[in-house]
Parts: structure tokens; sequence; C-alpha cells
């Protein structure tokens, strides 16, 4: 497995893996499958705001998985907080490969002088909750019946990590 960053030649792989978890999964509070335009308009905000896509490819050249980061909230003083996601393919579920991925994203955060990685995660996502909190996230706020899908009210916690960056912030 090596990881790399990821670009349109891996849209039709992220989308694949995208609209399996909003198909199946809470992991998304989405109702209906993405697109390849909007995987084109994805790919084109990430490229502008510089914020990377990471996969883990196998040896075989399938992507596994992958995991960005984006915009928290759109107002100014907010610039040095990111919302990230992890997601991987359901064949490789369970194999380290979410913890690899989100160590990449943390480390891309610092060297980008982030300061904080907040996750949103279904309540029920044990298996996301506890993969941010072996790496340090802590849980920082619940919203209660936030979401509702597959006939259900789902719950949203969010988790975050306090990077040690900027060196240097800054106002404005």
């Amino acid at each position: 497995m090596k990881i790399i960053r990821c670009d349109l030649t891996h849209a039709e792989a992220i989308l694949a893996i995208l609209n399996e978890a909003i198909v199946n999964t809470t992991a998304l509070y989405d109702y209906h499958p993405r697109t390849p335009a909007m995987m084109q308009a994805w790919f084109d905000a990430k490229n502008k705001d510089r914020y990377p896509v990471v996969g883990a490819v196998n040896d075989a050249g399938e992507l596994m998985g992958f995991a960005s980061y984006g915009t928290f909230r759109g107002f100014p003083a907010y610039k040095y907080t990111v919302e990230h996601s992890v997601y991987i393919d359901t064949r490789f579920r369970r194999q380290g490969l979410g913890k690899t991925l989100l160590n990449e994203i943390i480390a891309a955060a610092v060297a980008q002088e982030y300061h904080l990685l907040i996750g949103g995660i279904d309540a029920a996502n044990s298996p996301s909750i506890a993969l941010h909190r072996s790496l340090g996230f802590t849980h920082c706020a619940s919203i209660q019946q936030a979401g509702f899908k597959f006939g259900r009210w789902l719950d949203l916690e969010f988790y975050q990590l306090i990077l040690p960056s900027p060196t240097h912030p800054i106002d404005g």
C-alpha cells in the first residue's frame, strides 16, 4: 500500500466510495448518490482552496480509501479550523487504513498551519469514534436528532484535535 495525493483521475473511485456510504450508511447525511459533475466541482473547490485529498492505493492500483478536509464555517475567524472526512472502500475496512489516512490529514493540516481539525461523526458510528479517540481527538459537541435518514433520527457528534500550528496566528 502507498499513500498518494488524489486528483481527478481518482474521481470515479472516490465517487464509488462516497456513493456506497450515502446509499448504505449514516456516515454521510445525504440521500442521493453524487454525480461525476459533482465530483468535478468537489475537486475544483479542493484545488482552489489548496485542501489536500489523500488516498491509499494497493499494489493492484485500487484506491482503498481517501481523506480530505475543507471549510468548517465560512466566516473569516474560522480560517484556522477545517473539517475533515475519511472514507474507506467496504472491501478494505478494518485494516488500519482510516488511521493511516487520518494521520496524513493531520500532518497536512499542521503543514498548512491550521489549528483545529473537526470531525462530524454519526453518534452510532463507533468505529469512527474509536479511531478519532485513538489519535487524540476529544468529544466537543453533540447535536441530538440533527438528521433524519433511513426512517430514524440521527445524532451528530463532533470531535476535535487541537494542533500545535500556526506558529504566528493573525487576525483578519
